[in-house]
């Protein structure tokens, strides 16, 4: 049988309130029913589940996004936690062995953490993503996942971004040159 995890990809009020800082809205909004059913199958058959969130610190000039986004998921702030549902889902578990929460810096959960361990050494073969934004921390994970040999499932239903049309390119990319299963 083949070990799997499902990775959570930046579901945070930032990203997803409607007052967030960086916020898709309606687009992520939308999927939280999703995205909580998917935690619930994961927690239940007990398979490793990470969450990888996105932290910045206030004020840093030299982080690359500076220049490219408003200020977001700031360590500390009530827009990094978990949004809706999630954030009590998460409460719940995190203190069992096979979760893992993960603070991350770049798009990638894979830039500078050590989330390729903790999954080689559980014998990790496939990843599951979900969360936001398709079409760049939850891309750039999934390209990370692909060079490092991981197979890959995307939840569609489970992922959304405030660009319509990067969300639509991202699916395509995921199964056409990731060779992704898209589900």
């Amino acid at each position: 049988m083949v070990k799997r995890a499902l990775i959570h990809v930046d579901y945070t009020n930032d990203f997803v309130a409607e007052d967030g800082k960086l916020t898709c809205g309606e687009p992520g909004q939308v999927i939280e029913e999703q995205v909580i059913a998917i935690t619930k199958q994961f927690v239940a058959s007990e398979d490793f589940i990470v969450f990888a969130i996105d932290k910045h610190e206030e004020a840093d000039r030299y982080h690359p996004e500076a220049e490219l986004f408003p200020p977001h998921n700031i360590a500390g702030s009530k827009g990094r936690e978990l949004y809706g549902e999630l954030q009590a889902l998460y409460k719940q578990v995190e203190n069992k062995a096979h979760v893992y929460y993960m603070d991350k810096t770049r798009y990638s959960a894979f830039a500078g953490t050590d989330l390729e361990l903790k999954l080689r050494e559980r014998g990790i073969e496939e990843l599951h993503i979900i969360g936001v934004c398709t079409d760049i921390c939850v891309l750039h994970t999934a390209v990370d996942a692909y060079n490092k040999g991981f197979k890959i499932v995307i939840h569609k239903d489970a992922v959304a971004s405030f660009n319509q049309a990067g969300h639509d390119w991202a699916l395509g990319h995921f199964a056409n040159t990731l060779g992704a299963k898209v589900v």
